[in-house]
């Protein structure tokens, strides 16, 4: 896409601070970080979310994340990483541009907590019938 800035900042086009690199991806640190070392994972190939995306490039994308996380960790010795990936503006997309995060996560940071719901047998077993289904 023309438009696109993370189309640009995966093609080098736009400054920004990599850390990886190969033919599909680039790796940046976000430039707005939870934690500091939080990196972008970015496709070079446009795709808006996990629903258009080619499957043969998301799953290297989870291999380039495995990647991340280990270094990420090993470079601020966080206790924990979150691999995020959000779709769609309701569950917190932005930039509409498949991409993954990977968050370097503290004991106590207290961030990223959501409220768990209870759900019945009967509920769960509706729920898995629709998703089945669909």
């Amino acid at each position: 896409m023309d438009n696109c800035f993370f189309c640009k900042m995966a093609k080098g086009e736009v400054p920004s601070n990599t850390v990886y690199e190969d033919d599909d991806f680039r790796v940046i640190l976000d430039i707005a970080p939870a934690n500091p070392g939080h990196c972008l994972i970015i496709p070079k190939a446009h795709a808006m979310n996990i629903y258009e995306i080619d499957p043969e490039l998301l799953s290297k994308a989870a291999v380039v994340a495995q990647k991340i996380a280990k270094k990420v960790k090993a470079a601020t010795g966080c206790d924990g990483v979150n691999i995020l990936q959000n779709n769609e503006e309701a569950a917190g997309q932005s930039v509409f541009h498949f991409h993954i995060h990977v968050i370097p996560r503290y004991k106590d940071d207290k961030k990223f907590i959501y409220k768990t719901m209870t759900q019945t047998h009967e509920e769960l077993s509706a729920m898995r019938d629709a998703i089945i289904k669909a």
